[in-house]
């Protein structure tokens, strides 16, 4: 199966990527791949694409993956609404630790007597 997805060109702290056509099991080695259809450089948000090279490799039946998707979307390439790639909130859980002493306060306490306690014998003084 097919995929149109981003492989990063570039040096250390300054990305760059192309957008390609390659086998969805594939990693994303530089070369290894079946076509070039664009490049993008978010840091000066430049983008270009083969909008009929992308059109012709999606007839094909290659998916897009949601970056790209994202791309052609606001390039007018492609209809549709942009997908949100963000993972989804999720609210912290209350903590079961405020709850342990409510339950330990209502606990009955054992009372032990001092006289009911063994007497301990001293232990003898090494050194005399």
């Amino acid at each position: 199966m097919l995929t149109i997805r981003l492989s990063r060109v570039g040096r250390k702290n300054d990305p760059s990527f192309r957008v390609i056509v390659v086998e969805s099991k594939r990693k994303p080695q530089p070369g290894n791949y079946l076509e070039n259809v664009g490049s993008y450089d978010p840091r000066v948000d430049r983008v270009e694409l083969k909008a009929d090279r992308i059109k012709y490799w999606i007839s094909m039946g290659a998916t897009v993956s949601d970056t790209v998707h994202n791309i052609l979307v606001s390039q007018k390439v492609i209809d549709g609404k942009k997908i949100n790639i963000l993972p989804k909130f999720k609210a912290p859980e209350a903590a079961p630790v405020a709850e342990a002493p409510a339950a330990a306060a209502e606990a009955p306490v054992a009372e032990v007597a001092v006289e009911d306690a063994p007497a301990e014998a001293p232990a003898p003084e090494a050194g005399v």
